[in-house]
C-alpha cells in the first residue's frame, strides 16, 4: 500500500483551564528513567464513520473540535503529558538528572491527516499493512527525544469510510496502564462534554490519576545518574529487517481449552489463561525459528507491579510500574516437554514476583542504573509478551460507536515481540499482534499446534 498519508493541519493543545495547572517539576522514578532509550507507546483505535453521514466535511470539523476540546480538559488531569523532558547538570557536586517540566512547553500535538483507503483495505490483508505506522506521530522517536518533542501527540487520520485515532505517548512518563487510563478518560470526557457545556471544567471522571511519583525508601528525588552526556546511555537502533506483523485471534473457548490442557499436564489448577496462551506462543515461535536444541531461549512477560507492592499502589498510579519476569530453558527442553511444562515455568516466574523482588531490583538499579537498549536487551531466540488483554481498549468511544479494531505503530517492534489485546467481542477472547521475520512467520503459519488454537473472527462491520 504505497498511497501516502496527507497531513492537513496540526496545532498544540494545552490543559484547560491552564492557569490552574501545576507548574512543578515531575521527577522520574527508576522505572521511568530505564525507558529513556526505548520508543514511545503507539496505540490507536479504528472507527467506522456513521452510516447516515450527509455532510462529511461538517462531520470531521465537528469531530476534530470536540476531540481537541475534550483533550484539553483531559490534559488538566494528566498535565505531565503536556510538558517536556529537561536535563539538569552540575559539576560541583557532579549531578545529572532528567525530569518533566510540566509548564514550559507548547502542550500536546494534535494532527489531522487523511488517506484515501477504506477500512476493508486496511483489515482484509492477512498481514498488517505497514501503512498503519503512518497513522502515528513520532516515528522512530526515542523517549529521550521528549526534550524537544511533545510527550503526547494525537493523530486523527480520516479514511474513506472510517477514522483512526492514533496516540503516541512518551514511555518514560507512563506505562500501558497509564496510557489506557488516559485514553479511557479522554473518551469519558468527550462523551460527557455535551452535557457539561455550562460547567465545562467540571466533568467528573471515574479514575482520577495519581500523579505523585512513587520512590523507594532512602531514595530522594531527583535521581542523579552517573553520566555526563546522553550519548552514554541513548542508543539508536541499527537498520534491521522490519518484522512481518499479523493479528491472530483466539476465542474464549480456544483459550479455555489451552488452559485446561496446561493445568491437566501440570496436575494443577493454578495456571492462568494468559500463562497458557503465552506458553503456546513461546513453544510455537521457538519451533518456527528452528534453533539448535541446546540454544537458550527466554520468554519475558511485562508484569504490572501496582498490586504487588506493600502497600499496593492504586490502579490509577500514573507513571511506569512494570517489571519484566522471565522463564528460561533450552530449545530442546521446551519442545520435548508439553504445553503444561512451559506454562508452569511462566506461572512460577509470575508468582515469584512480589514486593521484596521489586525492591531488591530497585536497590540494585540505584547502585548501577540501567537504561534499556532494545537492540542489546533482546536476542533472536527470545519472545517478549507486551501490552495486556486486561486493558479497556474497546471501552474508548468518540461518538462513532465501538472501535472496529486496535492497531499499533512502528514503536517497540522487533522479531519476537508479541502484543496482547482484548478481542473485540470480549468475553475473554484475545488478539495477539505477532512480529516475526518473514521466514519465521511463514513457519508459524504452518505450525499445526498453533494454528489449531487460532480462531476465525469475522468482524461484521467489514461486510
Amino acid at each position: 500500500m504505497s498511497i501516502p498519508v496527507r497531513r492537513i493541519s496540526e496545532c498544540f493543545v494545552k490543559p484547560h483551564p491552564f492557569n490552574q495547572v501545576s507548574n512543578q517539576i515531575c521527577h522520574l522514578t527508576p522505572w521511568d528513567i530505564a525507558m529513556l532509550s526505548t520508543h514511545y507507546i503507539q496505540k490507536g483505535l479504528l472507527f467506522n464513520k456513521p452510516a447516515t453521514l450527509v455532510d462529511q466535511q461538517y462531520f470531521m470539523e465537528n469531530l476534530l473540535e470536540k476531540l481537541k476540546h475534550s483533550l484539553s480538559l483531559t490534559l488538566f488531569h494528566f498535565y505531565p503529558l503536556s510538558g517536556r523532558l529537561v536535563t539538569h547538570k552540575t559539576q560541583h557536586p557532579p549531578s545529572y538528572t532528567v525530569s518533566v517540566d510540566c509548564n514550559n512547553s507548547d502542550g500536546a500535538r494534535f494532527i489531522y491527516a487523511a488517506l484515501d483507503v477504506t477500512i476493508s483495505d486496511l483489515l482484509s490483508p492477512v498481514h498488517t499493512p505497514s501503512i498503519f505506522h503512518s497513522f502515528f506521530d513520532h516515528h522512530e522517536a526515542l523517549n529521550h527525544d521528549g526534550h524537544t518533542m511533545p510527550l503526547l501527540s494525537i493523530q486523527v487520520t480520516e479514511l474513506v469510510d472510517g477514522v483512526f485515532i492514533g496516540c503516541s505517548m512518551n514511555h518514560s512518563v507512563g506505562d500501558g496502564t497509564s496510557y489506557w487510563n488516559f485514553f479511557n478518560t479522554w473518551s469519558q470526557i468527550f462523551q460527557a462534554q455535551s452535557q457539561a457545556e455550562s460547567h465545562e471544567y467540571d466533568v467528573p471522571i471515574s479514575h482520577q490519576p495519581l500523579l505523585n511519583r512513587w520512590f523507594p525508601n532512602k531514595c530522594s528525588p531527583p535521581i542523579s545518574l552517573p553520566f555526563k552526556h546522553h550519548d552514554e546511555f541513548i542508543g539508536r537502533s541499527e537498520e534491521t529487517p522490519l518484522p512481518r506483523e499479523r493479528i491472530f485471534h483466539f476465542s474464549a473457548e480456544s483459550i479455555a481449552t489451552l488452559k485446561a490442557k496446561a493445568n491437566s499436564e501440570s496436575n494443577t489448577t493454578r495456571i492462568s489463561s494468559f500463562q497458557s496462551l503465552s506458553a503456546l506462543v513461546w513453544r510455537s515461535i521457538t519451533r518456527a525459528r528452528s534453533p539448535p536444541s541446546d540454544q537458550k531461549t527466554i520468554c519475558r512477560l511485562a508484569a504490572d507491579n501496582r498490586s504487588r507492592m506493600e502497600p499496593p499502589l492504586p490502579e490509577e498510579y500514573f507513571g511506569n510500574c512494570i517489571h519484566a519476569v522471565s522463564a528460561e530453558t533450552t530449545t530442546g527442553e521446551l519442545l520435548e516437554n508439553g504445553l503444561g511444562w512451559a506454562a508452569w515455568k511462566l506461572h512460577m516466574a509470575v508468582t515469584n514476583l512480589n514486593d521484596r523482588v521489586v525492591l531488591e531490583f530497585l536497590e540494585g538499579w540505584l547502585e548501577s542504573p540501567l537504561i534499556v537498549q532494545m537492540g542489546r536487551f533482546f536476542d533472536p531466540y527470545s519472545v517478549l509478551m507486551g501490552s495486556s488483554p486486561r486493558f479497556n481498549m474497546y471501552g474508548s468511544e468518540f461518538g462513532m460507536g465501538k472501535a472496529v479494531a486496535v492497531r499499533s505503530g512502528y514503536a517497540n517492534k522487533f522479531d519476537g515481540k508479541v502484543s496482547s489485546y482484548p478481542g473485540r467481542e470480549g468475553g475473554g477472547s484475545i488478539d495477539l499482534e505477532v512480529c516475526l521475520l518473514p521466514h519465521s512467520m511463514n513457519a508459524l503459519e504452518s505450525d499445526k499446534e498453533f494454528m489449531n488454537a487460532v480462531s476465525v473472527f469475522n468482524n461484521p462491520l467489514l461486510f
